[in-house]
């Protein structure tokens, strides 16, 4: 099949959706470097704070609870234009918020098209995607969005720089307001370019086949598969299997999920999204800045130092788009799993004895962005990719909420728990912490997560029915 495979149009396909993680990750990255000015602005106490982290994430939260049962009604492009608007609205919204209430609707909003899009764009990836390359392109996801946080930071940068600069020489009132006075805004306003951008992507892209088929529209989806395979063979294969699992279905029943196979590959699925978050990757990427400024550097080498962090996390995810399906799922995840171990370890030590042994602030830096890589190229690299294609077709949107409820649910909870345990177990404690929650993630993969790559969603889905 390889030599049949249109990679190229695949890959233009995975792109597109892959739009949304960009997206995902600017959004979600960029409130690091707004905290303190909008804290001192609205007279923030510590509560508001973690309600102006936190409320991004309940949107992600509402956004993730209803993205799967949208798409398997509605299609998965049609709900990938829906979270194109919401990124689109919270842009423009929080560039010119009147007050805080206002900030923070336009951030759930925001937070609606991340949760959204996290569950549509890598299941519509992995549904146009060979089952040969179905692991590097859901992968181009994870890449997009490791864009998406480094893009932030180097805009918070940037424009931070800009603001105690030239800014200073505007003359409209509304661009000195935004770009210099309160630069917070143009901040969290420049997601709005690629919203844009992505909403206008999304109309040249097809409907995902295996959507079409499940609704019965098999000479639609025949026309995508033949530009995907170029083999009308290929594509009647493709077809026939898809139908012979879909079985006559053609609306997506709740109860499904409580069959005994399909219940055990969602339960795992949750316990993977959830641990995930308490292993500390989100605790670094959201309060990095914090910490770094806590350990005596300035706001702008802070930003700096969140730069660097946010470039281990984006090449690290390059080389996994390339290793995944040599390497395979599972490895990925011993090897990265075991060198976060390490470097939290590590990072423990510097808290406990950095200041005795006269360790500078660099090394802090060096320890995190070793934390990061191990995490980019493991963790972070693969949950997306599990979860999109570990389901059965009949509940995968279904399927792909629930776990993907999970993941908001820890994310949200690490982003408001983050500071609290900072002050209580001190740093050192918090990443001890960290290192213990990759213990019982290991063996869930090891133990009860098959081994998917190169396998076709179809012949996954049989290993869990059966």
């Amino acid at each position: 099949m390889k030599t049949n495979v249109n990679i190229g149009y695949m890959s233009f396909l995975a792109i597109v959706a892959a739009l949304g993680g960009y997206l995902f990750g600017y959004d979600t990255a960029v409130i690091s470097g707004t905290i303190t000015q909008v804290s001192s602005q609205f007279s923030l106490d510590t509560i508001q704070q973690g309600w102006y982290v936190g409320c991004a994430l309940v949107g992600s939260i509402l956004g993730v609870s209803v993205a799967g049962i949208l798409s398997d009604k509605f299609g998965r492009k049609k709900i990938l234009i829906l979270s194109a608007v919401l990124f689109s609205i919270s842009a423009f919204g929080c560039a010119l918020s009147d007050n805080f209430n206002h900030l923070v609707w336009f951030r759930i909003i925001g937070g609606m098209g991340i949760g959204v899009v996290s569950i549509v764009s890598p299941l519509y990836i992995s549904e146009v995607s060979a089952a040969e390359y179905r692991g590097r392109l859901v992968a181009l996801y994870q890449l997009a969005i490791t864009i998406g946080f480094l893009g932030a930071y180097l805009i918070n940068f940037g424009l931070l720089n800009y603001s105690a600069g030239g800014s200073s020489a505007l003359v409209s009132p509304l661009l000195y307001k935004i770009f210099h006075a309160e630069v917070w805004r143009s901040m969290l306003g420049m997601a709005f370019i690629p919203a844009v951008l992505f909403l206008i992507a999304i109309f040249f892209i097809p409907e995902s086949p295996r959507w079409l088929i499940l609704k019965r529209q098999e000479m639609k989806a025949g026309k995508t598969l033949l530009r995907i395979y170029r083999s009308q063979n290929v594509v009647e294969s493709e077809m026939q299997e898809t139908l012979k699992v879909v079985q006559g279905e053609v609306k997506t029943d709740w109860r499904l999920i409580f069959k005994p196979g399909i219940f055990r590959a969602v339960l795992i699925g949750c316990a993977i999204a959830i641990l995930g978050q308490f292993m500390g990757v989100n605790a670094v990427l959201y309060y990095g800045p914090t910490i770094f400024e806590n350990n005596g550097l300035s706001g702008g080498d802070s930003l700096f130092y969140q730069v660097m962090v946010g470039l281990a996390n984006m090449v690290a995810t390059i080389i996994a788009v390339f290793i995944i399906d040599k390497v395979g799922r599972k490895k990925l995840i011993y090897y990265g799993v075991s060198a976060m171990i390490v470097f939290l370890i590590l990072i423990a030590f510097y808290f406990t004895k950095g200041d005795d042994l006269g360790m500078p602030a660099i090394t802090l830096l060096i320890f995190f962005m070793g934390y990061i890589f191990s995490c980019a190229i493991s963790i972070s690299a693969v949950i997306f990719v599990l979860l999109s294609e570990m389901y059965p077709m009949k509940v995968r949107g279904l399927a792909m909420s629930i776990a993907g409820f999970s993941l908001w649910v820890g994310t949200y909870l690490i982003g408001q728990l983050t500071p609290w345990l900072l002050q209580n177990l001190q740093p050192a404690g918090t990443f001890i912490l960290f290192a213990i929650m990759c213990v019982p993630y290991m063996l869930i993969i090891w133990k009860l997560v098959p081994e998917t790559t190169g396998k076709s969603l179809e012949e996954i889905e049989k290993f869990w029915e059966k």
